[in-house]
């Protein structure tokens, strides 16, 4: 019998961060939610934790060792074709990155890769430590799609995923898998239990969100609408205002979770419009946190979430006219029942464990080979 000696009781661990904008921008999305709450419980728990990120990083660095390197952002994926040729810009933010990381992998057990990029997992058969994927979108591109499974192959297990339907979305994949979900830090969510006359949407202003979806229920119900989240498509948040002038919608920016959850917390529900396979969807726990139902399309990680007629609702997807018969029903929620679901799955000790387990699933893998 093969001798494997005991995993460390403390890890060593580097993340690397997504190269489309600093932490704290909100240019990551949802990724940077669960990148931050992944760290916390780490470091909590007494490991060695590094983060390299772009430059212009807003986390406190009390909290957190980031390392912070320059160079050009990457074209993010949801914007190109899934044909699009690899690229990366001149002086690239991605490779000045794993340039760092490969620098120091030797300090290290294992290197954790959040970003949704080929050339990390192009880099994996060239590096000596280890390193785990977090995979944070479903498949948009043919050759990420080909490597991906060619590393699920090459290091069986070092493929991590939000939810199962996610991870349906990408070909030819070796097991094991690993579907980790997500999870949030709940002391920073207040309940409330008698919400005010508004809905809520949350996330990345862009075409893959559906945000026109969720205006045309605030103008044909005329409830209004809070919008949060950062504008990555200004040619497109300007249609949706040339098109529904008039409508009760008021958008606030991208807030930090504070000031975020003080807005959401007063709302009837969180609308979620999907128009692509959503990984996860960060933004139904943070709402659930509250103690505010979800309203979204049956499509992607909101569907594992949401418990239909319970916590929220899962509708047709690409019908309005869905939303605003579940928005009429919004009376038959219990509002405790959606924090109670919040704290019995997504917080964030489960969460920490389930990456623990991963992170030495990997790690007693490589001592086996």
């Amino acid at each position: 019998m093969q001798n494997i000696s005991p995993l460390p009781k403390r890890l060593k661990l580097l993340f690397v961060s997504t190269p489309v904008g600093g932490l704290g921008t909100g240019l990551g999305g949802g990724v940077e939610l669960s990148l931050y709450n992944i760290a916390k419980y780490f470091i909590e728990q007494g490991h060695t934790l590094q983060i390299v990120a772009p430059s212009g990083s807003l986390w406190n660095r009390d909290i957190f060792n980031i390392v912070e390197i320059t160079g050009n952002l990457q074209i993010i994926a949801q914007i190109q074709e899934r044909d699009t040729p690899i690229t990366m810009p001149d002086n690239s933010l991605l490779a000045n990155m794993w340039e760092y990381a490969r620098s120091v992998q030797n300090e290290y057990d294992l290197i954790v890769n959040f970003a949704y990029d080929w050339l990390p997992f192009y880099l994996t058969p060239f590096f000596q430590t280890p390193i785990a994927h977090f995979v944070s979108m479903g498949s948009l591109s043919n050759a990420l799609d080909t490597v991906i499974a060619q590393i699920s192959k090459l290091y069986p297990g070092t493929i991590g995923f939000y939810t199962p339907s996610q991870g349906a979305t990408f070909p030819s994949l070796t097991p094991p898998l690993y579907y980790l979900s997500s999870g949030i830090d709940l002391s920073l969510y207040q309940f409330c239990a008698e919400p005010k006359e508004q809905l809520a949407i949350l996330g990345r202003i862009s075409p893959e969100k559906g945000l026109e979806d969720a205006v045309a229920v605030a103008a044909q119900t005329n409830i209004p609408l809070k919008i949060m989240g950062k504008i990555q498509d200004q040619a497109y948040w300007q249609k949706i205002i040339n098109d529904y002038q008039g409508a009760p919608i008021e958008y606030l920016g991208f807030l930090p979770t504070d000031k975020m959850q003080q807005v959401v917390r007063e709302c009837k529900a969180l609308l979620m419009a999907p128009r692509w396979v959503e990984a996860f969807g960060n933004v139904a726990i943070e709402a659930l946190a509250c103690g505010v139902p979800v309203i979204s399309y049956a499509r992607g990680g909101p569907a594992e979430i949401v418990k239909d007629g319970k916590t929220g609702f899962l509708v047709e997807p690409d019908s309005v006219t869905g939303l605003i018969d579940a928005v009429k029903r919004l009376d038959s929620i219990d509002r405790y029942e959606c924090r109670k679901q919040a704290e019995t799955e997504f917080s964030l000790l489960p969460l920490g464990a389930r990456f623990l387990q991963w992170f030495e699933d990997i790690l007693q893998r490589i001592q086996r080979m």
